[in-house]
């Protein structure tokens, strides 16, 4: 069992940055590949960035090409998500999972096995 807690999230202005944590508690951090995903109020939930167990390897969303970027510390227990140049349209509940899928699947919600509660992130324009 993975327990993952995320925090980071807020009001920013367009333009402006943010960066989520998301902390794992439970089994071997460094044994799982990690992603970022988001839900915007009657939107399905998005992939937006997915990186491997040994963060050798990361996975993006091209509509956050550029602006975010997903990092993760083991020795920490702890994957982050630094979002840069945000826009309105980033808005959402940000989620991060853990699973021990790899590859292309790591873009899939249907891959991850554990999900934090969430943090809204909200960009006024």
């Amino acid at each position: 069992q993975v327990q993952l807690l995320e925090s980071g999230g807020g009001l920013v202005q367009a333009g402006g940055s943010l960066r989520l944590s998301c902390a794992a508690s439970g089994r071997s951090f460094s044994n799982y590949a990690m992603g970022w995903f988001r839900q915007a109020p009657g939107k399905e939930r998005e992939f937006v960035e997915a990186i491997t167990s040994s963060g050798d390897r990361t996975y993006y969303v091209d509509s956050v090409k550029g602006r975010f970027t997903i990092s993760r510390d083991n020795a920490k227990n702890t994957v982050y998500l630094q979002m840069n140049s945000l826009k309105s349209e980033d808005t959402a509940v940000y989620y991060c999972a853990a699973t021990g899928q790899a590859g292309p699947k790591l873009l899939q919600a249907r891959s991850y096995d554990y999900w934090g509660q969430g943090t809204q992130v909200t960009v006024s324009s």
